[in-house]
């Protein structure tokens, strides 16, 4: 996995980084307990997803929406993740490649891209998500 990490600014990381950075670590190893850590109890989540705008609140909201997204994979590997920053917002990305039977065990790429907002003790509070779902790969040449 490809990770880059880069503060807002030129100097020190503000304690937001903290959980930015713990977020994708979480997403890697399928830790939706681990995740939902990183959110406020009172954090708004929407996600933009093919099927259209879904909403939830707080950590139990976030773990469910990523548990359904990515728990029941057979495999699931994130192949690249970028943490960064527009002003205070935090910004997250991240590409995966994941196989299993809803994606009828095909392999499939997907990205997600997240801006965040978070509170004195550096938890996400406001998070705004677009995914382009479960895009199939290209056949490889020579496979």
């Amino acid at each position: 996995m490809t990770t880059t990490a880069a503060p807002a600014t030129g100097g020190p990381a503000s304690p937001s980084y903290t959980a930015a950075g713990t977020f994708p670590e979480h997403l890697v190893r399928r830790d939706f307990a681990g995740l939902g850590d990183t959110v406020a109890e009172t954090a708004y989540f929407q996600a933009l997803v093919p099927r259209g705008l879904r909403e939830w609140t707080g950590p139990d909201g976030v773990r469910e929406a990523f548990t359904g997204w990515f728990g029941d994979l057979d495999d699931f590997d994130v192949v690249e993740a970028v943490v960064g920053g527009v002003g205070e917002r935090l910004h997250l990305r991240w590409r995966a490649r994941a196989r299993g039977e809803k994606l009828d065990g095909v392999w499939c790429l997907v990205e997600q891209e997240m801006y965040a907002d978070t509170d004195d003790s550096g938890r996400l509070t406001r998070l705004r998500l677009l995914c382009s779902g479960f895009c199939p790969e290209q056949a490889r040449s020579g496979a």
